[in-house]
């Protein structure tokens, strides 16, 4: 990891909780001897442009388990609604980082690269509040599934709009590519606590996706594109489909 020069660090924060509505305990599920949060955390250590990696959770269950491979933790609220909501609590405890990167806590296959290439953006660029990656997809499965999130975005790359429809519309077939969204976000410390402090918005409701409230706000979202597939665990067939694919390594 970096030893940075800025006056802030850049901590990568995976938000994990136990409850979950189709797959209970999913952080704790063990695979190859770890569980899928320590999957993850070691995937996140390997970047080179991070300072450090904290699990924040509200659960002591999965606080253990971090501590115990030697992860750091950071306890926080049984309240929060979303994973930003555990990342500002974080910030507020840690005045010291200045750049904050949301991994989800149930990809344990993220690759480090793509990270670093998140925060790349951010760093080279001070303009630049949030960046996010993103992925090209052509299966029509994908493009028509509701849990994929697609994004358009412009000449320079900034995201113009998500959504669980399939954006563009190809009235015009070939004309366009389309763009699957990867959850993962790399916030500057303001832009995070301003969009925190910020009411969801129409379209925010609409489609159930917090990225936006920040667009509708003027925030600008950077997406960066990535070539490979995530495997989020999410389902019981999830997690058995990515113990057939670690067997295989």
């Amino acid at each position: 990891m970096e030893n940075s020069l800025h006056l802030g660090k850049t901590t990568i924060i995976i938000p994990a909780r136990y409850a979950s509505t189709r797959l209970e305990g999913k952080p704790l599920l063990k695979a190859k001897g770890k569980t899928i949060i320590e999957w993850v955390y070691e995937k996140s250590s390997q970047s080179k442009l991070a300072n450090e990696v904290i699990v924040a959770t509200d659960d002591s269950r999965i606080a253990d388990a971090v501590k115990a491979f030697g992860g750091k933790v950071c306890m926080t609220s049984v309240n929060h609604k979303c994973g930003s909501d555990r990342l500002v609590e974080v910030l507020n405890k840690n005045k010291d980082i200045e750049i904050a990167v949301n991994v989800q806590g149930d990809e344990p296959m993220i690759k480090p690269e793509s990270i670093d290439s998140a925060i790349k953006v951010l760093k080279d660029d001070t303009n630049v509040d949030i960046s996010t990656i993103i992925r090209e997809i052509t299966d029509e499965e994908e493009i028509f599934n509701p849990n994929v999130v697609k994004v358009v975005k412009d000449n320079e790359n900034f995201a113009m709009y998500f959504s669980r429809s399939p954006i563009p519309y190809e009235r015009n077939k070939n004309q366009a590519k389309t763009f699957a969204h990867i959850g993962l976000y790399v916030y500057r410390r303001s832009a995070l606590l301003k969009m925190s402090k910020l009411n969801q918005t129409d379209l925010e409701k609409a489609e159930s996706l917090e990225q936006l409230r920040a667009l509708q706000n003027g925030i600008k979202i950077k997406t960066v594109i990535a070539t490979y597939k995530p495997i989020g665990i999410d389902t019981k067939e999830d997690f058995e489909e990515f113990l057939k694919m670690i067997e295989k390594t």
